[in-house]
């Protein structure tokens, strides 16, 4: 997933003013910052679409998901440039049948193949087996959406209770045909995080949120054998990485040469029901 550079910090961490309380600090700041430094801008007088566009032609890649429901650019990229962006929807599932609303309706209007949740960044939180994120898994299952799941200690400073990856367990046996994808790391518990994907055939795993070079070991070895069809790459442009960060490191990432194609793209586009990709 991406998000469009923006001149500010603001609009990426807006939704999360009120989890983060008095640790929130200045509303135009990341609160993420002592993880990052040197992220991604954008350049005086650019449209963010259209450079994110440029950038990802420099790198080749060829489509991203985008969030329409929280970047303020996303929904106009993913109406002009539907054959480039990959349309999801975060929620807050304390707004109960208008989440549930929320996503029949952007499903109507940009086809979105996945709706995310931060369990640790709503106000109050809604830790990731809480009934209140029930109505929100029904949903997707029954719109065949992809869902994916902050897990993990969080970044921004907020408790971490809601996001512990031994949660995910009751979920997917209630929902066995939920495809659920971890986000953000699920450290310091990626060895669970391996276990259930190993129990659980609809459970995957993206790698959002962290350069190459710090993947945890647990997921590189689970992906370079039983893990192959269950691990993807998610950059984090442009929320703390560039692309030449991230590229320049995934050159040293110790994948085997058929686990590659799964990883970048294969994996993706079947979780989130898409056509093949073309090689």
């Amino acid at each position: 997933m991406i998000w469009f550079p923006t001149p500010t910090e603001a609009p990426k961490y807006q939704m999360i003013q009120g989890a983060l309380g008095q640790h929130g600090g200045d509303p135009s700041s990341s609160p993420t910052s002592y993880l990052f430094s040197n992220g991604p801008s954008l350049p005086e007088g650019r449209d963010p679409v259209d450079y994110t566009l440029e950038q990802m032609a420099k790198f080749n890649i060829g489509r991203a998901v985008v969030d329409v429901a929280l970047d303020p650019a996303g929904a106009g990229a993913a109406q002009r440039h539907p054959d480039r962006f990959i349309a999801s929807c975060s929620v807050d599932p304390n707004l109960g049948m208008e989440a549930v609303r929320q996503i029949e309706r952007l499903h109507r209007e940009f086809g979105i193949r996945a709706v995310s949740l931060a369990p640790a960044m709503m106000n109050p939180q809604v830790p990731i087996d809480d009934k209140r994120a029930y109505p929100v898994y029904a949903k997707c299952v029954e719109l065949d959406l992809a869902v994916f799941i902050t897990v993990g200690v969080p970044g921004p400073r907020v408790p971490m209770a809601a996001q512990r990856v031994e949660l995910l367990d009751e979920v997917c046996w209630f929902f066995p045909e939920l495809r659920i994808v971890m986000r953000h790391g699920a450290e310091p518990w990626d060895d669970l995080a391996v276990k259930l994907m190993l129990k659980w055939p609809n459970l995957y795993y993206s790698t959002s949120a962290f350069a190459p070079r710090r993947y945890p070991q647990s997921i590189i070895d689970y992906a370079n054998t039983r893990g192959a069809d269950k691990v993807m790459f998610a950059g984090y442009y442009a929320v703390g990485l560039t692309w030449d960060r991230i590229f320049t490191e995934l050159d040293q990432l110790q994948l085997k040469d058929d686990v590659w194609p799964k990883f970048l793209r294969d994996n993706a586009y079947r979780v989130l029901g898409l056509a093949p990709a073309s090689s």
